[in-house]
């Protein structure tokens, strides 16, 4: 099976011309007129960007949470693939709403509109694992039902399988394959998608983080309605708010952006240093901003958990940063493992200061 799935990959590079975009680096040029003997390559007539956005939304969950993971990056990427991979933050093509109905009556086994007063067919968001359809539950309750898209586990266990292969090829073949832990890094990757799969847990994160700041005059997290969540749905308040990437829309409406940073650099030390609980996946995609100027955050699939001994490692890390202690930065890293130890912390400290 990782076989067959292994040249699926490679037949939808070919498709949508990633070689070509491989092949630009000035070392690989000399390649480039290998491509051509490929009977099955596209013509490329769509920009590059676009071409790659597409070829990960065809490859499927992973490859769309990798692409995600890339568009946060755009110190790394250029200006057209951070915007085109921008899109698969919110914006990957739905599954039919038939099958959404279809998994919604299975799991409440009854007609929809025994379950809600109204369900609206098109959805409002769609991601790699799931998608939302806003509804009115039958009291007149406004809500959002997030719910898995069909048959993804099988899916995700082909790619995370050859994963685990590469990441062991690589390990068994490059230098620095075993100091980067690949193996580890896969089956930590592969342990946050499994959670991400389960939307009970989802929505007990979702619980859990709305309890730490309830109230709060700076986070809005949305309540659950237990009595319609399962493993594959999601029931939970409905929120209305601006895109955190919009930042034209929210100057419009009067939001103080110097405020809102300000506000979202306390939200994440309230959430490591006092609650040692935190939100993992907050892209734009997953940030939002109400009317009355608070944040609003949706999607809580993956959320992290800290020890005193991790947070006692990033206060001493930040000080050091604030007080441009490198050498303190140094050696907080190999105290905690971050960096091997055989390295002189004064080799490390001044690549540090090259850096920053």
């Amino acid at each position: 099976m990782r076989i067959f799935r292994f040249l699926k990959i490679i037949l939808v590079a070919f498709r949508f011309g990633l070689d070509d975009i491989l092949l630009s680096h000035p070392r690989l040029r000399l390649l480039r007129p290998l491509t051509k003997l490929v009977p099955f390559r596209a013509r490329l007539k769509l920009p590059r960007a676009v071409r790659l956005r597409l070829a990960l939304e065809k490859l499927g969950p992973i490859f769309i949470k990798f692409g995600q993971m890339l568009s946060t990056r755009r110190d790394l990427l250029a200006q057209d693939f951070a915007d085109e991979l921008a899109k698969l933050q919110d914006q990957v093509p739905p599954f039919p709403s038939d099958l959404a109905v279809a998994t919604l009556e299975k799991v409440y086994e009854k007609p929809i509109n025994e379950v809600f007063f109204k369900f609206e067919k098109q959805p409002v968001a769609s991601a790699s694992v799931a998608q939302v359809h806003f509804a009115t539950l039958h009291d007149g309750t406004e809500v959002a039902v997030k719910i898995l898209r069909p048959d993804i586990a099988p899916v995700i266990a082909h790619d995370v399988a050859l994963m685990e292969t590469g990441a062991w090829l690589l390990e068994s073949t490059w230098p620095d394959g075993k100091r980067l832990k690949l193996r580890e890094v896969v089956t930590e990757f592969a342990r946050h998608l499994e959670d991400e799969l389960d939307l009970i847990r989802e929505a007990s994160n979702c619980s859990q983080l709305r309890r730490n700041f309830l109230d709060s005059p700076l986070l809005f997290v949305p309540e659950v309605y237990w009595d319609y969540c399962n493993t594959e749905v999601m029931v939970m308040e409905q929120v209305k708010g601006i895109p955190i990437s919009h930042v034209t829309t929210l100057r419009e409406h009067g939001i103080d952006i110097p405020q809102l940073a300000r506000m979202g650099v306390e939200i994440f030390f309230t959430q490591v240093f006092r609650d040692g609980y935190f939100h993992a996946d907050m892209h734009p995609g997953n940030i939002f901003v109400g009317l009355d100027g608070r944040y609003i955050a949706v999607d809580f699939g993956i959320m992290g958990t800290l020890s005193d001994e991790d947070k006692n490692y990033l206060a001493q890390n930040f000080l050091a940063f604030f007080r441009r202690d490198y050498r303190r930065v140094a050696q907080a890293h190999v105290e905690a493992g971050g960096a091997p130890r055989h390295p002189r912390v004064d080799d490390f400290e001044g690549g540090l200061r090259a850096v920053w």
